[in-house]
Formats: C-alpha cells, structure tokens, sequence
C-alpha cells in the first residue's frame, strides 16, 4: 500500500484528492496538513510513501517545505501540485528534490499514474510538460530573465507581486527587512525593472502570481 501525505491549504482540495485516491486498491491517504510547519511536523511523526505538496501554502513556500522534507527524509518522494503552468515552477521544484511536479487541472487518471511514478522511485511529469521542458532545453535566448533569479529572489518577486510589503515578507520568510531589500533590489537588476509596479506588471505577464 503506497501511504499518501497531502499537504495543501485548501480543504476542497484535499477532499478531492482523498475522493481521487478511495477509488484505487494500493493508495491511500494516511494524513493531511493545512501549512507548511505542520507538513514537516506530520511527516516526523509518521511513515509516508508519498508526499502531495502544494506549491503556494499560506505559512512556508512548498519550495522551502520540499527541501527541508529532503534535508531530514531523502527517500520520502514528494509530488509537486500547482495551479501554475508555468514550467519554470516545474524546474525549480525538481532540481530542489521534487520527485514530480503535476498541475491541479491534471486529470485524475494522471495523479495516481504519478504517485505510482514517484513511489517506485521514478521521476513524474505530465506529458504536456514533459513536452515543454524538452522544447526549452539548450534554447537560452529564449529563456525569460525570471529564470536567472535565485529560488529567495523569485520567492521575493512572487510576493512583492502579490501586494505584500517587505517587512511582511521579512515576517513570512523570517528574515530581516534588510536581507529582503537586497532580494528586491537583486530582482530589479536582473529583470531590468525599476520599482514595484512594473515588478508586479512582469510577475502578471509571465503568470507567476495567483
């Protein structure tokens, strides 16, 4: 039996899954967590095949939940859910140890085609991803200037884009307002933007906002 850990704010969501996953013989849902503190706490405490980890949660990036899920458990295989299509979410999330990474518009054959994935120890992406990623790769002039930040300079982007100031985000991601000044003024180097208005213009084109 492949144990699934669901992690995701959304009640209605995670009654979806679970509804998803009753109707298979050799998955089921052993535990549920609304944040990202309490993902870790319960992935601790108790023995999972498979974690399902959102991607925005309200306390902790899922980037952030992800790698200190891999720091203290390697072998725990996490699947990546998002409401993003965007693949550069995708790569982010597996070079930071994702095992997979499935949009929340898949279809429910494909989440448990992935869980199965991921639990034999296979790497899982949708096919129209899959198909994405092979056409980007080795295209470096078609890379967008997001793709050169740092996983705490494009957490940075996404939440100054979602109308959060810095002390707020200096709250959230427990550091000084001083280190997110920096993160901020890196971001607007990089993407050649001059404030956060055309900050959050750019996170609005390229859909890396909510």
């Amino acid at each position: 039996m492949i144990r699934v850990l669901i992690a995701d704010d959304h009640a209605i969501v995670r009654r979806g899954l679970k509804q998803i996953l009753a109707e298979t013989r050799d998955i089921a849902v052993t535990g549920e967590a609304e944040t990202g503190f309490q993902a870790i706490k319960i992935a601790r405490q108790d023995t999972f095949d498979v974690m399902l980890l959102d991607v925005s949660l309200p306390d902790k990036n899922g980037i952030e939940v992800l790698k200190q899920i891999k720091k203290e458990q390697p072998k725990l295989a996490v699947m990546m859910l998002s409401m993003h299509t965007e693949h550069e979410f995708a790569v982010r999330a597996l070079k930071a140890g994702a095992s997979g990474y499935l949009t929340k518009q898949s279809a429910p054959a494909l989440l448990v085609t992935a869980i199965r994935h991921v639990a034999a120890g296979k790497k899982y992406v949708s096919p129209a991803l899959a198909e994405e990623l092979a056409s980007s790769l080795g295209v470096d002039t078609g890379q967008p200037l997001h793709a050169t930040l740092s996983d705490r300079e494009f957490q940075t982007l996404r939440l100054i884009a979602s109308g959060k100031s810095l002390s707020g985000i200096a709250a959230e991601l427990r550091l000084s307002p001083k280190t997110i000044s920096v993160y901020r003024a890196r971001v607007l180097e990089k993407l050649n933007l001059s404030n956060n208005s055309a900050l959050t213009r750019y996170a609005i084109k390229n859909q890396l906002v909510d």
